[in-house]
């Protein structure tokens, strides 16, 4: 729970460990279609009547599915919590599941990987990810597949709603003003009696650490209007925070604002390529570094080449102190405008709180000042070089 005093509204937010990555063989796209399913009703609900009754309280109602969680989360006046208490985890922990919504949001669901699927950027995007971790559900689409989900039962769904939506997978986090009763609101609601955890259920696909590829590709992709040229790099898990962080450092002196080296060179100095990013992709079992340039086709091969002279270059050419103040500067003004507003707050105290990392939000600061000039070259830099990355090229399909 966060206080928040001054906050005009107060976020419950519901999480599970229960993302696609702990989808089994058969149930691609369950985690995401179950999302949509739990907002058609609960048992003593009707489809619809949740949000009708959030509105009425004042508030506003939404879910996510990512691969690892997934979370449900209401904001409401702070009067109105335990009325919204109450109705998320009916809600959430004893959803209907009916046949004849199930047919209907199945269409739905179909319907949006349809969408995302007609989306050239998605496309290069999910591309990359089948490239580097094939074998790996980090490497499915969240969407699903199409096969799973048309074969999919009402029944299959339950199992896996059992198996994964149990104490031991969750956790509720509160911001903004706290109910003095809130302790007992939930000793004596529906999160107290679910199940620890059930017959065959797991807490996470901790085990199953993506296999990196260092591949090289090409694809053509319609409708694409500039050509892509990505690179890719493996990082440790999320609980490795000492290493994100150093991580972070290090893509925001490569590509963040106009004075980082990759832009300053190949689009401001050069002029090769419309834009140039480089962020990081966290995830419970292992992340990626992704770098992104956009540009001319006829350009691809001065693009790539620049790209790996610089990051050739980056174990060479000294990092100045500048360099890392401004990107610690940027990280941590990042962090703290992405806690302005009690969802915010709920949300990232409840992804941590659920992993087992809960802490103050903003001790992972903290971990700023350990990476110097040495330290990221020797640990960082000297990862993301050119042969150890997975490289995907997107062009134009003519």
């Amino acid at each position: 729970m966060a206080a928040m005093p001054e906050a005009p509204l107060t976020c419950l937010d519901l999480w599970f460990r229960a993302g696609s990555s702990n989808e089994r063989l058969g149930e691609e796209g369950m985690a995401h279609f179950l999302e949509h399913m739990v907002f058609k009703g609960s048992n003593n609900s009707k489809a619809g009547s949740f949000d009708r009754e959030i509105e009425e309280l004042g508030g506003s109602s939404n879910a996510a599915t990512g691969f690892d969680d997934v979370h449900f989360h209401v904001l409401v006046p702070p009067k109105v919590v335990p009325q919204a208490l109450e109705l998320l985890l009916d809600l959430v922990l004893k959803p209907a599941l009916r046949a004849d919504e199930y047919e209907m949001e199945r269409e739905v669901v179909l319907e949006e990987i349809a969408q995302h699927e007609d989306q050239p950027d998605e496309q290069v995007f999910q591309n990359l990810l089948e490239t580097c971790w094939k074998d790996h559900t980090y490497g499915k689409p969240i969407l699903g597949l199409r096969e799973s989900l048309k074969a999919s039962k009402p029944s299959q769904m339950k199992e896996f709603h059992k198996r994964l939506y149990t104490g031991r997978n969750c956790c509720l986090a509160i911001a903004g003003v706290i109910p003095v009763d809130i302790k007992s609101l939930i000793e004596e609601g529906l999160l107290a009696r679910i199940p620890e955890v059930q017959k065959g259920g797991s807490c996470s696909n901790k085990s199953q650490v993506p296999t990196f590829k260092n591949l090289r590709k090409e694809i053509e992709i319609p409708r694409l209007e500039s050509a892509r040229f990505l690179m890719a790099w493996p990082i440790p898990a999320a609980k490795e925070q000492l290493l994100i962080m150093g991580a972070d450092i290090a893509t925001s002196i490569f590509s963040e604002g106009r004075r980082s080296r990759l832009v300053q060179k190949l689009r401001e100095e050069l002029q090769i390529v419309e834009s140039i990013d480089m962020d990081i992709t966290v995830l419970e079992n292992g992340g990626l570094v992704l770098l992104e340039a956009c540009c001319p086709e006829n350009n691809l091969e001065v693009v790539e080449k620049e790209i790996h002279k610089t990051l050739i270059e980056s174990l060479a050419i000294p990092i100045e102190k500048q360099e890392i103040e401004r990107a610690s500067r940027l990280i941590s003004n990042g962090l703290y405008f992405s806690l302005e507003v009690s969802s915010q707050v709920a949300g990232l105290a409840g992804s941590q709180t659920l992993w087992g990392r809960k802490q103050p939000l903003l001790d992972i600061l903290n971990h700023i000042n350990y990476w110097t000039e040495s330290q990221l070259q020797n640990k960082i830099f000297s990862l993301l070089q050119p042969e150890k990355s997975c490289t995907l090229i997107a062009k134009p399909k003519k």
